[in-house]
């Protein structure tokens, strides 16, 4: 399963960083930024927070703006913006909920002019509240903002390219899609998932890096291989991801065209996912499958936001 170049990314687990990882394939190699013709040179850093959580800084080199995604621990986030020099421009919110949006208060008390965007009222210090298709520009990147309601009734997913620019375009896409599943229905239904998994972002260019919102992909690969037992595809997706975390790696970024071949979230007209539902018609299958994942192997009750946000500065010992 082969992983096209997405310019370069970093990856920050508590006590470990990867610098300049060139993200070529299954493996990673530790190189240097590649020449490409490409304006500003988009990079991602992909920065592991919490349990299990990821928030994002999407970097143009050229003027050392940075724009962050879900930025729920905001002192680790400056820590890396003063580290590298960057300028802090801009906050792209998925949803409200505490995990993703928990550190816009301090980030807009820290760092004069910064917006906070967003399509939710419940997001703290919004300040730009923005629709679906509305299109955002920091210098040579763009945002498109894509309306993507029902994990919660605001959720936004946000597709970023850079301008003359031949590399992956990249999806942040919360708590809608993850590698390998997709998020519960909290305040939506299965057609509006159905439309945003094949609408909105199944409609996408195949070659899109999806940056999602938490490390779920292990336990998502597990339900694949129960509704898919003889899908290859998810058995080496499953082997990679199970070796990354042996590695304490992310298993961001894949691909839309990856998950096609391995999340039963977007196999719904396949027959051995049918099967596994009883059902055919897409949201029926969609619905039934969304049933069968919120019952199967429920991970462990997480701790209240207070205890998590205690862990992250070192207060509690996990």
């Amino acid at each position: 399963m082969q992983k096209c170049n997405i310019n370069i990314f970093q990856s920050i687990t508590a006590g470990q960083e990867y610098n300049n990882i060139v993200v070529t394939s299954k493996t990673e190699s530790v190189a240097q930024p590649s020449a490409h013709a490409c304006v500003g040179a988009m990079k991602v850093k992909v920065i592991s927070i919490l349990e299990d959580n990821y928030m994002y800084l999407v970097i143009e080199e050229q003027s050392k703006q940075a724009i962050a995604v879900d930025p729920a621990v905001p002192h680790r986030l400056l820590e890396i913006v003063k580290r590298e020099g960057l300028s802090l421009v801009a906050v792209l919110t998925t949803h409200h909920h505490w995990d993703h949006a928990r550190g816009n208060e301090a980030l807009v008390k820290e760092v004069p002019g910064l917006r906070v965007y967003g399509g939710d009222d419940r997001i703290g210090a919004l300040t730009d509240k923005v629709t679906d298709a509305q299109e955002l520009k920091f210098n040579s990147i763009n945002v498109r903002c894509l309306f993507t309601p029902c994990h919660t009734s605001g959720h936004m997913c946000y597709f970023v390219w850079e301008d003359e620019c031949t590399d992956a375009p990249a999806v942040f896409t919360g708590d809608t899609l993850f590698i390998g599943g997709c998020g519960r229905f909290l305040e939506g239904t299965a057609q509006q998932m159905y439309h945003n998994l094949t609408q909105v972002l199944g409609s996408l260019p195949q070659d899109t890096k999806v940056f999602c919102g938490h490390e779920y992909t292990i336990k998502n690969l597990k339900f694949a291989m129960l509704v898919e037992p003889e899908n290859e595809k998810v058995k080496e997706m499953l082997s990679w991801a199970r070796a990354r975390d042996d590695d304490d790696k992310p298993t961001v970024p894949s691909t839309l065209m990856e998950e096609f071949e391995y999340n039963p979230f977007l196999r719904l007209s396949e027959e051995g996912v049918q099967k596994f539902t009883g059902k055919t018609d897409p949201v029926e299958v969609l619905r039934v499958l969304r049933k069968e994942k919120d019952k199967f192997k429920k991970p462990k009750e997480r701790l209240p936001p207070h205890a998590m946000l205690a862990l992250e500065w070192g207060l509690l010992r996990p």
